[in-house]
């Protein structure tokens, strides 16, 4: 993952992982955001102000390395994947507001992932194969470039060709699964030694993280008087992490294969967590009535 080709791949693979975002979205996306204000609100809040300080209280109560450290913060302030609209759609979420979410979130992005991060160096001050690592003004533009840019893109193209937009939606989506597996699989080996050598630290914050984000983005909302359907769209969209873009900027942005490590873990395990917790919060709902018998 630290070679030349990955470099420059993996940003431009991720670029069209978010092109295919944007060729989902439309402006109407974004005007749920007044029409539905409380579940946005929740959402991002939770998303925002409570993921990365309980990311941080983690890492420091496991006493995680700088590396793996920033790692996990770097992916708690990553935005929601593309694969939390499936799981919603599967336990009967609210898709609709799961793509403003992400919309929002896409764009949040560009202030708050940098901001985390770079807090995030300047406490735990890692040490990557290339010396110290920071946030500078030009790596801040790259993330600009690789999330908000395409995105906009994207929007553009399903403004002017609908047609070709919906189209291309399963093929990107399809791209977009194997970029996370080829990421992950590249970290992997990059770092097999090192994975293998963190996993026992690693592995269990990854997976309280994981079960953390998921009850905060259900169990808040709902306290908050958001109905359920839109609290499991809450869940699924804060629970799973878009682990491409963690991966993407730890390796081409900040040059570390190593704050890679805690994204490829994570990817693995939101899978069965957001499975379980779909069941979960799913499996006591009444069934809608069957219909009368005639008389």
């Amino acid at each position: 993952m630290d070679s030349g080709a990955a470099t420059i791949l993996l940003p431009v693979a991720l670029g069209i992982v978010m092109l295919g975002l944007g060729l989902a979205l439309t402006v109407a996306d974004f005007r749920r955001v007044a029409q539905e204000p409380r579940a946005v609100l929740v959402a991002l809040a939770c998303q925002l102000l409570l993921l990365p300080p309980a990311c941080l209280g983690l890492v420091l109560a496991f006493d995680l390395s700088a590396e793996l450290a920033v790692g996990m913060l770097l992916l708690a302030a990553s935005p929601g994947g593309t694969t939390a609209n499936l799981f919603s759609h599967l336990f009967r979420g609210d898709v609709a507001l799961n793509i403003t979410l992400t919309a929002v979130n896409s764009v949040l992005a560009i202030v708050s992932l940098p901001l985390v991060v770079g807090l995030a160096i300047g406490h735990f001050d890692p040490v990557g194969t290339d010396g110290d690592i920071g946030l500078q003004f030009g790596k801040v533009l790259q993330v600009f470039a690789i999330v908000l840019v395409p995105v906009t893109i994207g929007m553009l193209v399903r403004a002017r060709r609908p047609a070709f937009a919906i189209a291309a939606d399963r093929p990107v989506r399809r791209f977009s699964v194997a970029v996370l597996v080829i990421a992950i699989i590249g970290t992997a080996i990059a770092e097999h030694d090192r994975v293998l050598d963190e996993l026992p630290a690693v592995g269990p914050v990854a997976l309280l993280f994981c079960a953390i984000s998921l009850a905060v983005g259900y169990g808040v909302p709902r306290l908050a008087g958001v109905g359920d359907r839109q609290a499991v769209a809450c869940a699924m969209e804060i629970g799973m992490h878009n682990a491409t873009i963690a991966i993407a900027v730890a390796t081409s942005v900040l040059g570390s294969s190593e704050l890679a490590i805690p994204a490829a873990v994570y990817a693995i395990a939101m899978y069965p967590c957001a499975a379980i917790a779909g069941w979960l919060v799913t499996r006591g709902r009444a069934e809608p009535p069957a219909p009368a018998a005639p008389a």
